[in-house]
């Protein structure tokens, strides 16, 4: 009797997910084993529904690595709310007599192969393959988690068109990026693309962040744009902002949606309409007009088709995965470090004090984040004297004294590298 082996996806989409099933089919059937993937994720596996099994071959897979989306869907499943089902999984995975479980998610659905893991006490070979267009797991020499670099891409395109936009119309956009406790994604979207600014979670440690500094930074930006002549620009926002705002002021102004984990809907919190009521009424007090355009990008990328790197990528991801089980491997992580496929222990990527996974989050003191902050439009430290502060100060229709009052503590909490 041949082996099973199972595959099932967790978490959001990514660019790329249909790569992994597709090479990790093909691989493992070349080897002599039976494929089985599971439709609907882990909630298919809690609700023991045996009809969300289907077998693989590999005329289903052979072509399917160049399409977004997911062809075994996905979900989310929030570990606290599962352990009363996770008995049920267990038995539905016996029961498909399945010997090897490759898993493909984030964090959330890292934990649950570590889980199952733990539970199968050796019954069941598991591997993680990481994914998420947040680029924030901690993999081996600062590689991306796959999707990363196509959600860039296409965020790039669009954010690239809203500027030209911005230009012609003379307007500002203030475009919301998805990662929800990370930067990754914004500052890759606003370095490549050229954005006049961009702001991200990391540049804030604290844990409560008034809206009002966000929004100061950002109306500073347009300020110093108007002295230089130019009443346009784009603002890329990291949605990980709003999870820093005190969630009594966010509750205020937006409507506070959660996810089936439990966790706040960050992409669907309006954090460029929030901050564009802000600076429109502070620039309209003093009698400056500025049309603003709020956008959210985030579900436009997750299930787009995956640009070559993700594809070649994640062609490798599955391969590995099936060779780290075929070779008796289980409890680890598959990346790809120097050309070369490699495995990470569960047991490394989690936080031993918090049981949660290490989060990867923007080094704002790395030459990575220098070069994207060098090359923004905002307010520095040599605009708060001589002939700058004059032309600013008359840009936003203030005395010298009034704008280095009302904007000089912007400068206090810089995270500028120099």
């Amino acid at each position: 009797m041949k082996e099973v082996l199972a595959i099932v996806v967790g978490g959001g989409p990514a660019p790329g997910v249909n790569g992994v099933i597709s090479a990790a089919t093909i691989e493992a059937i070349n080897e002599g084993k039976e494929i089985i993937g599971v439709k609907g994720g882990f909630k298919s596996l809690f609700g023991g529904d045996r009809k969300s099994i289907i077998p693989l071959t590999i005329d289903d897979v052979s072509r399917i690595h160049t399409a977004g989306g997911s062809i075994l869907g996905t979900s989310r499943q929030y570990p606290d709310k599962a352990k009363e089902r996770f008995r049920v999984l267990m038995r539905t995975l016996r029961a498909m007599k399945v010997r090897y479980l490759i898993t493909i998610g984030g964090d959330g659905t890292a934990y649950m192969a570590r889980w199952i893991e733990k539970e199968a006490k050796g019954s069941i070979s598991i591997v993680h393959v990481p994914k998420t267009i947040d680029n924030d797991l901690p993999l081996p020499g600062g590689m991306p988690t796959f999707g990363y670099e196509t959600a860039r891409h296409w965020g790039v395109e669009l954010v690239k068109n809203l500027m030209g936009d911005a230009k012609t119309m003379g307007r500002w956009y203030f475009v919301t990026t998805m990662g929800r406790n990370v930067g990754h994604l914004a500052l890759g979207i606003g370095k490549a693309s050229g954005a006049t600014i961009t702001l991200i979670p990391e540049e804030f440690p604290g844990k409560k962040l008034h809206f009002r500094k966000v929004a100061d930074i950002i109306e500073g930006s347009i300020l110093k744009r108007l002295s230089m002549g130019k009443n346009h620009g784009v603002a890329v926002l990291a949605e990980g902002i709003a999870d820093k705002l005190d969630i009594r002021e966010l509750s205020r102004y937006e409507q506070i949606e959660k996810d089936e984990t439990g966790r706040v809907r960050l992409s669907e919190i309006q954090l460029g309409r929030i901050l564009k009521t802000f600076v429109k009424d502070s620039l309209a007090s003093r009698g400056i007009e500025v049309t603003i355009v709020d956008k959210n990008i985030g579900y436009e990328l997750r299930a787009a088709d995956p640009i070559p790197f993700d594809i070649e990528y994640t062609r490798n991801l599955g391969y590995g995965a099936v060779k780290f089980l075929s070779k008796g491997g289980t409890g680890a992580m598959i990346a790809f470090y120097e050309g070369k496929l490699m495995s990470v222990p569960f047991a490394d990527m989690f936080d031993p004090a918090t049981g949660k996974m290490k989060i990867r989050n923007v080094d704002i003191n790395s030459e990575i984040y220098e070069v994207g902050r060098k090359y923004m439009i905002r307010l520095e430290k040599e605009d708060f004297s001589g002939q700058n502060l004059r032309r600013l100060a008359k840009s936003a229709r203030m005395t010298v004294k009034e704008f280095k009052d009302r904007f000089g503590y912007l400068l206090e909490s810089s995270s500028t590298v120099c």
